[in-house]
This record gives structure tokens, sequence and C-alpha cells, in this order.
């Protein structure tokens, strides 16, 4: 028998406290609980809520989490994970959605504080891209390569596929270095050439491609200027 929300006493029940107070009044624990629905044989849903957050650090870890990791604490099961990550997947797009609609990249530090706190719990490479109107306001970004620990697999094809569709006229690539250190690598050199030399030829500029460390960054187009690289 597992523990549903509706077992518990009215006083435990995160549905009836959303309806009492309002869902923004929740707290984690509760909002999870909802989401979760039931615990396991041998614990509520609550003591399960409360146990993610626990191995996760609260909601920050939690952003981060991978169905691998999800699935080895007790009473977590395939459906449940996917249901977390799900609702966890909905929460970043409505962020996104709305952090993007009024940014403008005015210089690479400006990617840098776009970027920093996306990657600061990741430890695998990511490679997005930010696409750009003409007056450089961000119309969409994109993760679109995901490495291992030191390298990504990059295709210039996908990128300048998302520019088309989007009617982008400018693209800044931006990737992390999970070690920390933010000099660029031969490969990132080679592909930051490849990808300016195919956008000048569809008139679609690559105008920088910014290497995001913990604490700083290394940006092309502020070492090599319109060369970049």
């Amino acid at each position: 028998m597992s523990y549903l929300i509706k077992d518990l006493t009215f006083e435990e029940k995160p549905r009836e406290k959303a309806k009492k107070y309002g869902i923004e009044n929740l707290t984690d624990l509760d909002l999870l609980a909802i989401v979760l629905r039931s615990g396991s044989k041998s614990c509520s849903v609550l003591d399960l809520a409360r146990e993610i957050l626990k191995n996760y650090h609260g909601l920050d870890g939690l952003a981060n989490a991978r169905m691998a990791s999800l699935k080895k604490i007790f009473g977590m099961g395939e459906v449940k994970a996917l249901t977390l990550l799900a609702s966890l997947e909905l929460g970043k797009r409505c962020n996104r959605k709305q952090e993007d609609e009024m940014v403008q990249i005015k210089e690479s530090k400006d990617v840098f504080e776009y970027f920093k706190n996306i990657f600061r719990h990741e430890s695998q490479e990511k490679f997005y891209v930010l696409y750009l109107d003409s007056q450089n306001y961000v119309l969409e970004r994109k993760l679109l390569f995901m490495g291992t620990s030191n390298q990504s697999l990059v295709h210039p094809r996908d990128i300048f596929r998302e520019a088309v569709l989007l009617n982008a006229v400018k693209i800044i690539c931006v990737h992390n270095h999970p070690s920390g250190r933010i000099l660029p690598s031969k490969a990132d050199i080679e592909i930051t050439k490849k990808l300016k030399k195919i956008g000048e030829m569809m008139g679609i500029s690559l105008i920088d491609h910014v290497i995001v460390g913990a604490s700083s960054y290394f940006s092309f187009l502020e070492r090599y200027g319109g060369n970049l690289g």
C-alpha cells in the first residue's frame, strides 16, 4: 500500500492548503508532494518529498536533477522521476521565455551574467546558441549540444537551421568548461572560425563565442575583435 495525499490528515494535505491559502503560499515541500502525488509502501509522499530535497540540498540542486540520480532515491520510480523532471523543465521554460523577452546583449559580460547561473552546478559541457535580432535582443536560447566533461560535438548545420527558422540575423555561441578553466581549446578555436565563415556566407553574423567558467569568462570578441580567432 502506498501513501497517497488523500490519506494524510487535513493539516498535512498540500492540496487542501493550496485551496485555502493559495498555491503561491505553499512550501517547497508541499509543492513537491503535489507533483509526486504518492509515496511508497513504507513512506508518505511528504517523507519522499523531504528526502528528495535533502538529497539535492534544496531546489537549486534539484533544478539540475537527472533521471538516474532520482531513481536512486528510495520510493522514486521511473514514472515519478519523469513527472518531476517534466515539471522542472516546464518551470525552466517559463522562466526562460520571461527572461528572453527583454534581454538585450550589449557586451560579452552580458552573456556571462546571463549564463553563469545556468552553468553553476553543471558537470557536463553544454553548448548553447543565443539567436538575436538586428538590435541584439534575444529571440531564443537553444541548448544544441551536450558533451562529456571535456568536449562537445558541434554541428554547424543544426546551429544555422535554427537561425533560419527564427529569422535571426546574429548568433552568439556559449559553452561552459566544467573544469573551470576558461581558455579555449584548439577545437574551440577551430569551430569558432568555421561558424564565422559559414555565417558570413549565409548572412547570419557570429558576433561572439563565450566560454563560461565558475566566476569568469573568455570572449573571442574581446580577445580577437571582429576576427573571432
